[in-house]
């Protein structure tokens, strides 16, 4: 059942402060959505803390997970074309309701990442990334092949980025980061090995931590100076790491997108990056 239909049922049995937002999350489900818990705590007239507690009195472990129920309600409710659906994808499954599953858990995935990072998160990873001397990304897997998308659209905008496939040389960039710099590291468990030793390593060298990874508790979140959420629920199409990549993808998107907007020369730099190849379009 939907957290939504939840507090419907429940609200009438509800405190007084209860009751205030759940009828503003029932009312305006997409305004609560893009709210803090401190500005929905203003917006009904209670404390932040009386949110938090909210959240947990239906089962939550804070604020943002019962975010991610009420998005998933309206993912639910959005009216997708004709036989868009997310569940398992079986064996016996045809070729059209393969598709249309796939589809339906990069949607549902997307759209959780997107509610799952407050605003402010956003523009600290963002400063971050304006401020930096130096760009190092740090990831394995299917999350290298994200950092090595999202560098070469920092590179495009005239930013110093080091990446590189292997590890060794991954660890021993991190030794040359300072206060100056940024380590922006990728893994969806947050519990790669190999991204958390480089994470530690730029730590101790001063540097800040921007880390992209899952909601659930993990030492990379934990050591990060900023941390960034992917949603996504692999167990559904588990032959390899597919949504959380899209995830990943969409969360680096925006932050290059958003990067064009507040950095004064990108548009020159992308400018010349597109005049530069032009000759091996001829």
């Amino acid at each position: 059942m939907s957290i939504l239909r939840i507090l419907s049922a429940q609200i009438d049995a509800m405190t007084q402060a209860d009751r205030q937002i759940a009828q503003f999350i029932l009312d305006d489900p997409e305004r609560m959505l893009a709210m803090s818990s401190a500005a929905l705590a203003q917006a009904t007239g209670r404390s932040q803390s009386s949110v938090v507690k909210f959240s947990q009195k239906l089962g939550y472990a804070g604020y943002q997970q019962l975010k991610l129920a009420v998005n998933k309600a309206k993912a639910q409710e959005w009216q997708a074309p004709a036989g868009i659906i997310h569940g398992s994808i079986d064996a016996s499954d045809s070729y059209m309701t393969i598709l249309q599953k796939l589809i339906g858990s990069k949607v549902l995935s997307m759209r959780e990442t997107a509610a799952a990072n407050e605003e402010k998160t956003i523009d600290d990873a963002l400063e971050a990334v304006l401020n930096a001397r130096r760009i190092q990304l740090a990831g394995v897997g299917a999350s290298s092949l994200v950092a090595k998308d999202f560098s070469y659209k920092l590179l495009k905008l005239g930013r110093s980025v080091l990446l590189d496939s292997d590890t060794h040389i991954q660890i021993s960039s991190a030794s040359t980061l300072g206060r100056e710099d940024l380590l922006f590291a990728l893994s969806h468990s947050g519990r790669s090995v190999e991204t958390l030793r480089i994470a530690e390593l730029a730590k101790a060298r001063g540097a800040t931590v921007v880390s992209v990874t899952g909601l659930h508790p993990n030492p990379l979140l934990q050591l990060a100076d900023i941390g960034l959420h992917t949603v996504a629920d692999e167990e559904r199409v588990r032959s390899s790491a597919i949504t959380s990549r899209d995830a990943q993808l969409m969360l680096t998107d925006m932050l290059f997108i958003l990067l064009l907007r507040r950095q004064a020369d990108a548009y020159d730099h992308i400018h010349r990056s597109e005049e530069a190849v032009t000759v091996l379009k001829a």
